[in-house]
């Protein structure tokens, strides 16, 4: 999912006040939320669910200083609400971004299904070499655990390149997105040539 926009400051420390007048609970609890917010979104089937919790928390800083004067409860009951209509939002539309986790994973069922399958594994190597190597390392790093080794593995990766963790998920985005293109633009030219 594409952003257009980043969390102002002011209204991230508004989120952080909402959140917990204590600002180190609060921090904890962000963080909490957001690793919260991603399990939905992948756990929903969601393709992009990092992108998507930045989403809610794009949505939620727009509206912050609005609703946190007369909302009532636990502040994050909304971002959970702002993260199911996303849900929502993300089943409807149709799939034109391709996951490098799903489609590697996916079994292959037919012969139309296996050469899709082919072309998909042709696009994604023709498109890693274009690549620098530095990038081409990242990604392919970045996507190489699951689960909870995932999450270890890109804490050392973001170590590794001497970054922090959400700077690390913002490279990784931003290399998918243009990765996802450069496999779009493939695949066209391959079903144009069938």
């Amino acid at each position: 999912m594409a952003r257009n926009s980043a969390v102002p400051t002011e209204s991230f420390e508004e989120i952080l006040a909402w959140l917990n007048p204590d600002r180190e609970v609060a921090a904890a609890m962000y963080v909490q939320l957001r690793h919260d917010l991603a399990k939905i979104f992948t756990f929903r089937g969601c393709a992009d669910p990092e992108g998507l919790t930045d989403e809610v928390f794009d949505r939620v800083a727009k509206k912050v200083h609005e609703v946190r004067p007369t909302y009532v409860g636990d502040p994050r009951l909304y971002f959970r609400a702002v993260a199911n209509n996303l849900v929502k939002e993300d089943l409807k539309k149709p799939k034109t971004q391709v996951s490098l986790e799903a489609e590697l994973r996916e079994p292959i069922t037919t012969e139309s299904d296996e050469r899709d399958a082919e072309d998909m594994e042709e696009c994604l190597h023709s498109c890693l070499q274009k690549l620098s190597a530095g990038n081409r390392r990242l990604i392919v790093d970045y996507y190489a655990q699951e689960k909870q080794a995932k999450i270890d593995h890109r804490s050392e990766l973001a170590q590794q390149f001497g970054i922090s963790v959400e700077t690390l998920r913002v490279k990784a985005y931003r290399i998918r997105v243009s990765l996802q293109g450069c496999i779009e633009r493939c695949l066209k030219i391959k079903a144009q040539r069938k």
